[in-house]
């Protein structure tokens, strides 16, 4: 396939565009790097079949030939990346989802949408199915990214009902691994970069909210799987193994061989008490469920932020390495 990944140098983008050049896909990454980071992709640049596209999708851009998929990932996905790009979240939710939607039309493309479990909110119904509708608040501080992405969801829907484009929905639930930004304000990401620096780990509230942590080489098999298949969604996307934030704190501690201690914080306005995929039609539609462990995966990710921590000190004593 030769394939157009929105948001490509961002976390999930990234991995996402090294594991279709791997099985001999055509990827262009197209990325205004608000988030996104050049150096995620860094390793692509240079291998055939690989281009990275330097724009903004809010503005229409022509690609230098058709294409078969577009994966919209763009978009701002940590509360602090949101809250600072407000705006930007809702342009990229909106207009960035109509020009990939159109792009994906004008060639007859596979489209699909990573939207999210935020259309949730603060679910009343656990686990979580496709078929609940949500319990969001449309003015609260987590509206901008919630909203910009129900509202991508309809649009996608429409473009399907209306034009006929050969759209996906999937609704990605919390993810992590390597690549993650140390500060992009994420609970694993947070909690490995203050026990590696051997910084209190910040709890909100009491730690007794649950989340469910998929690897993201996991998460990546579903999306390449999405696009490989004509369903419309929404799919739900995670690991529906539910973990405590106090257990996944202490399992970092235990990880890292931290002593860092444990410091209790007031709760985020609107944070969500429990969040669990139901992943039943994941499974029958795309052959699909998590296989890292979450012990597995954050020894992976630890090794990882270790690594980074390494070369970045090295820079830092000898400023003309490499």
């Amino acid at each position: 396939m030769r394939v157009l990944v929105t948001g490509g140098s961002g976390f999930v983008g990234s991995h996402l565009c090294e594991a279709l050049l791997r099985r001999g896909d055509t990827v262009w990454c197209l990325d205004n790097h608000c988030t996104g980071r050049p150096v995620n992709v860094a390793h692509l640049l240079g291998r055939p079949g690989f281009e990275l596209v330097r724009a903004d999708v809010t503005r229409a851009h022509p690609l230098p030939g058709p294409v078969d998929g577009v994966a919209h990932l763009a978009s701002p996905a940590s509360p602090p990346d949101y809250a600072r790009l407000a705006l930007e979240t809702l342009a990229v939710g909106s207009r960035g989802t109509e020009n990939a939607l159109r792009l994906a039309q004008r060639h007859g493309a596979r489209f699909v949408l990573a939207s999210t479990s935020e259309v949730y909110g603060d679910p009343a119904v656990h686990p979580q199915p496709e078929e609940y509708w949500g319990n969001v608040n449309p003015v609260g501080p987590r509206s901008v990214y919630d909203e910009a992405k129900r509202y991508a969801e309809a649009l996608t829907t429409a473009y399907r009902t209306t034009c006929g484009v050969d759209t996906g929905i999937v609704r990605i639930f919390n993810t992590y691994g390597p690549r993650m930004r140390p500060h992009d304000g994420r609970v694993v990401s947070t909690f490995v970069r203050q026990a590696m620096a051997g910084a209190p780990l910040t709890i909100h509230g009491d730690g007794t909210q649950t989340r469910c942590f998929c690897y993201v080489d996991d998460l990546v098999r579903a999306l390449v799987a999405m696009l490989d298949t004509p369903h419309p969604g929404p799919v739900n996307l995670g690991n529906p193994v539910e973990c405590t934030v106090g257990e996944l704190a202490d399992l970092v501690l235990r990880l890292t061989g931290s002593s860092s201690r444990i410091e209790h914080r007031p709760l985020p306005v609107d944070d969500p008490a429990r969040r669990r995929p139901d992943i039943r039609r994941a499974r029958s539609l795309l052959d699909w469920e998590p296989e890292v462990p979450l012990e597995t995966g954050l020894r992976r990710t630890v090794a990882w932020f270790g690594g980074r921590t390494v070369a970045a000190a090295a820079r830092v004593q000898d400023p003309v390495g490499t």
